[in-house]
């Protein structure tokens, strides 16, 4: 496999050309294919001081920290510390009784038993029934604002989740979710770790992914990337300050879906973990056949997300996309209407960041910017045209 060095520009052309017209602060990107590996790094990770996106600037992954935690959790599975077929309720004794919402708003509403307990496989693949506040499109998500969902630590959200009705019968329909929330609290309870103890001994240390975490070292706080958000105008504005500063100690809640900050080295390192199934550097974190079951399809009977999902946000492409067990996996291309392989798989985060990973041709992309919400711009599509018009052998 190689890439060609004239096409891979096309990368830069693409993502220069909406820095330029100010549609995002800056970027920066890898690309390695083999033993080839490309970056670059344009515009600012902080407009207003005029502080330039670097190799080393920390970016928030946001939901790109669920391939973390389902790597975490998976980990423990391999140790036999539980069966994706187990019940939720034997690690979480409250939810035992969980119902499904039937009819009602927030303020009130009626409830039927689910077809079969929730399972873990169910939150690393986001049957569960679980939702998030912010989807706006059921009155379960309505609850979950009502009830302040997401605030508090991990132990408070799983006492609060105990007493609202999932949207759906657990392994009915797909739905994005608070689920790998969930799996980070299994990982605790699991291992008697702290959520973020576990990741920096038995993943960001060990693959020196330094600047990796829940938080943003005091020396490292320089290097953090600013915040942005889409305006209809097409331009964008920083966010308040504020947002800042839950990265700066460590934060009440340990969310295992989406609150960590990395480097793209960094990420890529990880990436480059599940490219070679389980290893990099000399380092194995997982078994090859772990890795290879869980980047295949999990949705029952084969199915895409169009057909399981809601098209409530725009990590992947629903039609000929499956998913595993945490990230994205490439049906058919064709369906997906994006240059692709069957097999490829990943998952982005909502501030615009973006990574993939292509085994039949030994691909890895990491793509860093912070730009909320993802779906500002198809930037995610385009860029896999533009790498994989730069295979050329």
């Amino acid at each position: 496999m190689a890439i060609s060095e004239s096409r891979i520009e096309n990368v830069h052309a693409l993502a220069k050309g909406y820095v330029d017209r100010g549609a995002l602060p800056g970027y920066s990107c890898i690309v390695s294919c083999g033993e080839d590996v490309w970056f670059r790094a344009y515009g600012m990770r902080d407009v207003e001081r005029r502080l330039p996106v670097e190799r080393d600037t920390i970016f928030r992954l946001h939901s790109m920290t669920k391939p973390v935690t389902s790597v975490a959790l998976m980990m423990l599975y391999e140790e036999g510390r539980f069966q994706l077929d187990d019940a939720v309720a034997r690690y979480i004794p409250a939810w035992a009784n969980l119902r499904v919402f039937e009819d009602g708003d927030e303020d009130s509403w009626s409830t039927t038993a689910p077809e079969r307990p929730m399972t873990v496989k169910d939150l690393l693949t986001h049957t569960s029934g679980l939702t998030y506040g912010f989807m706006y499109s059921h009155p379960v998500d309505a609850i979950y604002r009502k009830r302040g969902i997401g605030g508090g630590d991990l132990q408070a959200m799983v006492h609060a989740l105990a007493d609202i009705p999932l949207r759906f019968s657990p392994g009915t329909w797909w739905s994005y979710s608070h689920a790998t929330d969930i799996c980070g609290y299994l990982v605790q309870v699991l291992s008697d770790m702290d959520l973020d103890v576990f990741v920096h001994e038995r993943i960001t240390g060990p693959l020196g992914m330094v600047d990796s975490g829940f938080t943003v070292q005091p020396a490292a706080v320089e290097r953090f990337a600013a915040p942005y958000e889409y305006l209809e105008d097409g331009r964008f504005a920083r966010q308040d300050d504020s947002e800042a500063r839950p990265y700066l100690t460590r934060p009440k809640l340990l969310s295992g879906g989406g609150g960590m900050v990395a480097t793209i080295d960094d990420y890529h390192r990880f990436a480059r973990m599940l490219l070679g199934r389980g290893e990099v550097g000399g380092v194995r974190l997982l078994g090859r056949k772990t890795v290879e079951y869980m980047t295949m399809n999990h949705l029952p009977g084969n199915q895409d997300l169009a057909a399981m999902g809601q098209r409530v946000h725009s990590e992947a492409p629903f039609e000929g996309t499956g998913f595993g067990l945490g990230f994205s996996v490439v049906l058919d291309p064709a369906a997906a209407n994006v240059i692709d392989s069957v097999g490829d798989f990943g998952w982005g985060g909502a501030a615009s960041t973006y990574f993939w990973v292509d085994p039949q041709e030994e691909l890895v992309v990491v793509f860093m910017t912070q730009l909320r919400p993802s779906s500002s711009y198809p930037i995610r599509r385009q860029l896999k045209t533009a790498v994989y018009q730069a295979l050329v052998d």
